[in-house]
């Protein structure tokens, strides 16, 4: 079969030292500090007014409902400026939808713990993306790593040692959105919404942050011992 045939061209390396700094390719990834601080302005007001405003009625709303109408209006005000701008809103947006159907829910049901609901069933599903990813080879995170770091260009798939790391990278971000989501979906079921809130504020953008961080760190190595393996045997 052509797929097990051996070659003996070296597969084309991606020079470390052409990459951007460990820093601007971390700020690319997540949008830079401000992409970040965005991003988690909406579930952070949810969490820190929900346990504070309570059962209170505060003129024509619960404190639940004050919560989730100021929690979502913080995002589409955040989309809206950046449109009016003429800046990127695609942070914006990307918690836009999972905020809307989480506080639709939740004012539906009086229920706060249903304002996280979506979230806690996106990262499951996001958990199992990237593990499968993994097992067959086309790792999500190289994918994403490729866009990132390399504009876009596929001649990463064709270095294997690269392939390597980001499957198992990948493996460490589906294993890490599993179980973070299986905890979130136990303290669903365990009716405990504050604690809910905080995991999901402190297990999100902090984690991926991190995640994120080491991806960059373990690939730029990766990369630096292929190329010094090669030019040892040179």
């Amino acid at each position: 079969m052509k797929g097990h045939v051996l070659s003996t061209e070296t597969p084309p390396q991606t020079d470390p030292d052409q990459l951007p700094p460990f820093t601007e390719q971390l700020s690319q990834q997540l949008g830079g500090v401000r992409g970040v601080v965005e991003a988690a302005v909406p579930i952070t007001l949810f969490v820190i007014l929900n346990p504070i405003l309570g059962d209170r009625v505060l003129g024509p709303l619960n404190g639940l409902q004050w919560a989730i109408v100021i929690s979502a209006s913080s995002a589409v005000a955040i989309a809206i400026w950046r449109a009016v701008r003429k800046e990127p809103i695609r942070y914006a947006l990307n918690g836009l939808f999972g905020i809307a159907l989480g506080a639709f829910l939740a004012w539906r049901s009086d229920d706060a713990r249903d304002f996280y609901l979506p979230g806690i069933i996106q990262g499951g599903i996001y958990g199992f993306l990237l593990i499968g990813s993994a097992l067959i080879r086309h790792p999500i995170i190289g994918w994403i790593y490729a866009v990132v770091a390399q504009g876009g260009k596929k001649e990463w798939r064709d270095n294997e040692p690269l392939v390597d790391v980001l499957s198992k990278i990948t493996i460490l971000w589906g294993a890490v959105f599993l179980v973070k989501n299986a905890g979130r979906l136990w303290l669903y079921f365990a009716d405990m919404d504050h604690a809910l809130g905080y995991v999901t504020l402190f297990g999100g953008w902090p984690v991926t942050i991190a995640l994120t961080a080491f991806t960059i760190w373990a690939v730029r190595r990766k990369m630096k011992a292929v190329q010094a393996a090669g030019a040892g045997t040179a």
